[in-house]
């Protein structure tokens, strides 16, 4: 069993940055691929950024791409998100999870095991 915590959600104005922090339980944090996703009031949960096993390969949605950038430190067993110039839009709730696959995976139905999430709210 994975357990995963997300931390650094927060208050921003518009342009503004934040980064996201989600901390795993397992020791082969690095066997796993890695998510981000987001969920908006009254919007249904969407696939944000992943990372495959290693780092080598990552993947954004259309929406973020370019101002997020996904990463991990498999030596501290912990994922990251780094989210620059955000948008009001950007406000979610944002969940990590983990998956036991090597491969970037997008599809929110293949992911294993999820964190509580973490608010993230830009002002205009």
């Amino acid at each position: 069993q994975v357990q995963l915590v997300e931390s650094g959600g927060g208050l921003v104005q518009a342009g503004g940055s934040l980064r996201l922090s989600c901390a795993a339980s397992e020791r082969t944090f690095s066997s796993y691929a890695m998510g981000w996703f987001r969920q908006a009031p009254g919007k249904e949960r969407e696939f944000v950024a992943a990372i495959s096993w290693s780092g080598g390969s990552t993947y954004y949605a259309g929406s973020v791409r370019g101002r997020f950038t996904i990463s991990r430190d498999n030596a501290k067993n912990t994922m990251y998100l780094q989210m620059n110039s955000l948008k009001p839009e950007d406000t979610a709730v944002y969940y990590c999870a983990a998956v036991k696959k090597r491969t970037v995976v997008v599809g929110l139905r293949e992911y294993e095991y999820w964190g509580q999430g973490t608010q993230v709210t830009v002002s205009s």
